[in-house]
């Protein structure tokens, strides 16, 4: 990649460093920018780490994207920022745990939205956790007009029917915890504002998936907040990836390729840097499934022709503003 497409910007990687970040923000509630997150694991919603988890020596992680982590710590900093800064009408929110081929899913699911918990192994206290906010009939519906307008086939579904296959399993209606779990300490246990989930697109194309966010793009003029939840390094089968300390040289490298990509200037050649991302040869490594990478796309895709600001840079855990 050309020097001469990337700012020379040293990105977020303390409290102090992200909160200015934040609070450098343009106030435009009359255009939101649309933002990729980490959205962490359930473990960021626990007093401690599950047992299984300690007697592996994963104590790394527990540091790092435990419930005191720097990802912790960033998200109630990060909720707060966003209704200060946007005092947004409704949320609309894409997550790497629910993911449907050939028709998006809307959730409408009335005044209360029910939570899925996706997710197994952990203490019974995970399984208890609340998060309390409501749906909006009117956004989903505008939602499935707009996506059928963008030639995609498009539906509601109620809590009265699973939400559909997520690809892992789980097929209860509810928002899943790569959305509450978050929320619970970006907005506390309840939040006065509706909020909207829409599948991604199980084809784990990026092109595709810029598509989805493309879409909703006309809602950040709307006063409507889009959120886009994943993990860029997301790799189960190695723990080691998850944390900077214990990540090897080929994790770093791709982080570092990630926040490349994010800081190419001109708009076009930033979209092409980003969808060249999965052929880095540390993509496999950090993401042996995409799931929990695309979404990054769908937030890109909503503010495309934008800039782009990055909140915070940490390892494996970036937040990333688009459209500002």
């Amino acid at each position: 990649m050309s020097s001469a497409l990337t700012q020379n910007v040293d990105v977020p990687s303390n409290q102090a460093e992200w909160r200015a970040a934040l609070e450098s923000l343009p106030s435009t509630p009359q255009k939101i920018p649309a933002f990729f997150f980490a959205h962490g694991s359930p473990a960021l919603a626990l007093a401690q780490m599950p047992a299984r988890l300690r007697a592996s020596g994963r104590s790394d992680f527990e540091q790092y994207q435990g419930p005191n982590g720097p990802l912790a710590n960033f998200l109630r900093d990060f909720g707060p920022a966003l209704l200060r800064k946007y005092s947004p009408k409704a949320i609309v929110v894409f997550s790497a745990h629910w993911e449907t081929l050939g028709e998006r899913l809307v959730t409408d699911y009335g005044e209360e939205n029910p939570l899925l918990m996706d997710y197994y192994g952990f203490p019974q206290e995970s399984y208890e956790l609340k998060f309390k906010s409501r749906g909006d009939k009117q956004l989903a519906e505008r939602l499935v007009t707009l996506y059928k307008e963008a030639g995609q086939l498009a539906r509601t579904t109620s809590k009265l029917e699973p939400r559909g296959s997520d690809g892992r399993g789980f097929e209860g209606p509810g928002l899943d915890h790569g959305v509450f779990v978050p929320f619970r300490l970006m907005f506390g246990e309840e939040l006065a504002l509706p909020v909207v989930q829409v599948s991604i697109d199980s084809s784990m194309s990026p092109e595709a998936n810029w598509k989805l966010g493309k879409v909703v793009k006309v809602l950040r003029e709307e006063n409507v907040l889009v959120l886009a939840g994943g993990l860029p390094i997301h790799n189960l089968r190695d723990f080691s990836s998850f944390t900077p300390d214990t990540a090897q040289p080929i994790h770093h490298s791709f982080h570092k390729a990630i926040l490349d990509a994010l800081q190419v200037s001109n708009p076009q050649e930033r979209k092409k840097a980003m969808l060249d991302l999965p052929q880095h040869p540390g993509f496999r490594a950090c993401n042996p499934r995409e799931e929990h990478f695309v979404p990054l796309y769908v937030a890109a895709g909503a503010a495309e022709d934008e800039n782009v600001k990055i909140l915070n840079g940490l390892y494996g855990i970036p937040t990333v503003a688009f459209g500002v």
